[in-house]
């Protein structure tokens, strides 16, 4: 195999969708080192596991020795991307972008390496870009193609209200990829119709367009939406070791594979192994105590991911979680069932009220995953161990 093939197999590893891949194929042949860019608004002071799905393909590119640009975006950031939003998105200071960036740089250098990466701020061109050159980007562009956005198209047709600066948005995040000469740029798969306009507004400056790569949306501890600070199913990159080892113990057997996908840096070789030993009869618990391990290691130190572990089985497989306690099957429809109904169904709690309150007290776990989300819908099929207080148990199995 030769230098590129071996290349473009570990670029591939994960991702959605490559477009178009051909051209990608032909920067790969060259031999040259490539412009990467990924872009971040600041929006939360904490990134997460899911913002590290970007971040770990950053990391590749730079280990197969492509120049990375993780782009802060703390212009883009006081707009406000409104992607999967259905209401108009309210933008952040001044303050509050620069608060995050801050943290935001702290943060990325424990998956990249700081002497191979290069922090921009895409304030610098698009403040030199002023009011008249905005105006002129946003003539290129007309208000039907930016209909041809997802959840502009939707709110347009709901009758909701679209702001005006919001289509400036894709607008500013392309014409990122001009400033930077982009070769390759990584987003989300939300993020495609911005993307593609990165491509657009290159080709209209007589440059190189850019390969785009589309990493998919990790899910979050709910294994249903995607991992939010705002949907409260997120597990931070600064969470206390653990915390971060109760919460990835608490996700379905099914998503752990999703995060082994996404998040291991493991070989893929030695992952179909671990998938082949759970099939055998493995227990699945062991080999997401690896995954937990292997991230804590991560962001933490080896020594906070062993004490972490050893913690656990401390209080949730030696004393808190008895051998011995109600072992219950309960039913749920597509849509799930709801952690209030669940408690109930298991006789946890005498009602989904008194669940809900036991939820804003910290007292309910799952496989000794603290659960704080009241709206948490259940909607896998496996067994797992609930606890409300100190002494209530139930090993629950989930059938559709």
């Amino acid at each position: 195999m030769t230098d590129w093939m071996t290349a473009l197999a570990e670029i591939k590893r994960g991702t959605d969708e490559i477009l178009p891949e051909q051209e990608l194929v032909e920067k790969l042949k060259t031999g040259k080192p490539l412009t990467i860019k990924a872009g971040f608004d600041p929006t939360a002071p904490d990134l997460h596991l899911g913002h590290t799905v970007l971040i770990n393909k950053l990391r590749t590119f730079q280990q197969l020795g492509h120049n990375v640009v993780f782009l802060i975006g703390d212009f883009t950031g006081m707009i406000g991307d409104p992607t999967g939003k259905n209401v108009t998105r309210k933008p952040l200071t001044r303050d509050d972008v620069m608060r995050n960036a801050k943290t935001y740089q702290e943060q990325v250098f424990k998956i990249l390496d700081p002497e191979k990466t290069a922090i921009r701020f895409n304030s610098e061109w698009m403040e030199k870009l002023g009011a008249s050159g905005m105006i002129k980007l946003a003539a290129s562009q007309t208000v039907a193609r930016m209909l041809e956005r997802d959840d502009f198209k939707k709110r347009y047709a709901n009758e909701q209200p679209i702001a005006i600066h919001e289509f400036l948005y894709p607008l500013a995040q392309g014409w990122d990829s001009v400033a930077l000469e982009a070769d390759v740029e990584l987003g989300g798969t939300d993020q495609r119709f911005n993307l593609l306009m990165g491509r657009e507004l290159q080709k209209s400056q007589g440059q190189a367009q850019q390969a785009i790569l589309m990493m998919p949306l990790l899910e979050g501890l709910d294994g249903v939406q995607k991992m939010s600070k705002s949907l409260n199913n997120y597990i931070g990159i600064t969470d206390a070791p653990n915390d971060m080892f109760g919460k990835i113990m608490s996700i379905s057997d099914d998503l752990m594979w999703r995060y082994y996908d996404l998040l291991s840096f493991k070989p893929l070789e030695e992952i179909a192994k671990l998938k082949d030993s759970v099939a055998a009869g493995a227990n699945p618990r062991d080999v997401k105590i690896e995954l937990a391990k292997e991230i804590i290691a991560r962001f933490h130190s080896e020594e906070a991911a062993e004490a972490a572990y050893q913690d656990f089985v401390q209080r949730f497989q030696k004393n808190a979680i008895p051998d011995d306690m109600p072992e219950v099957s309960i039913s749920f429809n597509e849509e799930g069932i709801g952690i209030a109904s669940l408690l109930k169904e298991a006789e946890l709690v005498a009602s989904t009220s008194d669940a809900m309150r036991m939820i804003k007290q910290g007292a309910v776990k799952i496989d000794g995953g603290k659960v704080d989300d009241t709206r948490l819908k259940l909607n896998e099929e496996g067994t797992h161990v609930y606890q409300v207080g100190k002494r209530k148990f139930a090993r629950v199995t989930l059938k559709k």
